[in-house]
């Protein structure tokens, strides 16, 4: 509750008391003086409220319960609807706002908090895990959102879900491109989304190459928990998980690893590109689907934008004159970071022209 006037604290205190004491909760108060109350308050199931009085007009109440039904649920509603009526009763029309938030459930058997790429915390609808394994590299879960469908999610980070056709689309061009009899070469993209749709369009050949671990390790940015790792989408166990229940995004291009116009080479991508540009090998089209753009914004310190400067100067190095290299940015929001990133651009051993798009991306919860 926020307050238009400065709150007696003693006197929120002593108005909220007996609704706590009523549950037969235990009370323990500090008072700080200047700074306000804490009143912390147990109930013998183990279930506890902080009431936390601030004298500029603030006052939070955080309920924390272990509640696997529906009447533990009511209970919590209940209690909480005799505070705001005390507050209300209590201060008449000087309450500025009420704002009551969703429960937050802990250690579920099924995670549905995970962060976006600007630090936000988003609940999914997730109802079911789909698939969740350990590679050499990496955990790989597969999660099912009533709104998206299944999602991949590597070590922490969203990939890529069954809704999510508006990112596929965005970085092969946006439809604007024609890859009627076109080379095109797909760095990552494990989850096949890229390949299916590109094969559709009738190119004389796309050769997607996964990226190993040889030579880079995994490099972990931290909100809340990882949110982006120095290669994605890169093992065999993710083209595995994603043929089984990604379907509805990959089709069936990852059944085998050859086609009649597309191959999928599980190789390290940086030895690759450097054989194609040893051998002379160009391509119409190079889509970067190996990571974003890094959180962080200190370059020279982080070896994920030297990862980044060396695939864009090696494909640079095998894409035609006239071709064109689409890879993926950030979060909108991100702005030192997708500037840092552009930055690069003018860094290449070769002049550049480059443009950008914002795209909304249903899973991500954000502009992209």
């Amino acid at each position: 509750l926020s307050l238009n006037l400065a709150a007696d604290c003693n006197a929120v205190l002593k108005a909220l008391q007996p609704i706590f004491q009523e549950q037969g909760m235990t009370e323990t108060v500090h008072n700080w003086e200047d700074h306000g109350y804490l009143a912390t308050y147990v109930k013998k199931d183990g279930s506890f409220a902080n009431l936390r009085i601030h004298p500029h007009g603030l006052v939070l109440v955080d309920l924390q319960s272990y509640n696997d039904h529906m009447k533990g649920r009511e209970e919590v509603d209940q209690l909480l609807n005799k505070v705001e009526e005390r507050m209300k009763e209590l201060f008449h029309g000087n309450i500025k706002r009420v704002k009551r938030l969703p429960a937050i459930l802990r250690g579920g058997v099924i995670d549905r908090y995970w962060p976006t790429a600007d630090g936000r915390l988003v609940e999914y609808d997730i109802d079911e895990v789909v698939y969740d394994e350990d590679s050499p590299f990496q955990n790989i879960k597969i999660l099912h959102s009533k709104q998206f469908g299944n999602i991949l999610i590597l070590s922490g980070d969203v990939n890529l879900a069954e809704s999510d056709l508006a990112y596929t689309q965005a970085i092969m061009g946006s439809g604007k491109e024609d890859y009627t009899g076109k080379e095109v070469l797909i760095l990552g993209g494990g989850d096949g989304g890229i390949l299916y749709e590109i094969v559709k369009l009738k190119p004389k050949m796309v050769t997607m190459v996964e990226i190993s671990f040889d030579k880079w390790p995994v490099i972990h940015f931290y909100i809340f928990q990882p949110a982006f790792s120095a290669a994605s989408n890169i093992d065999q166990m993710v083209i595995d998980g994603c043929r089984k229940y990604m379907r509805k995004t990959c089709g069936d291009v990852l059944d085998n690893l050859k086609g009649e116009c597309y191959q999928v080479l599980i190789e390290d991508c940086i030895p690759v590109l450097k054989r194609y540009a040893k051998e002379g090998r160009m391509f119409d089209y190079v889509i970067n689907d190996l990571t974003a753009v890094p959180i962080s914004t200190s370059p020279e310190e982080d070896s994920t934008w030297e990862f980044l400067r060396l695939i864009l100067d090696l494909s640079m190095k095998v894409l035609k004159q006239d071709g064109k290299y689409f890879t993926q940015g950030n979060c909108i929001n991100l702005t030192d970071a997708l500037t840092l990133y552009e930055e690069q651009l003018s860094r290449l051993y070769c002049p550049v022209e480059f443009s950008k798009e914002t795209v909304c991306v249903p899973s991500y919860m954000e502009l992209y």
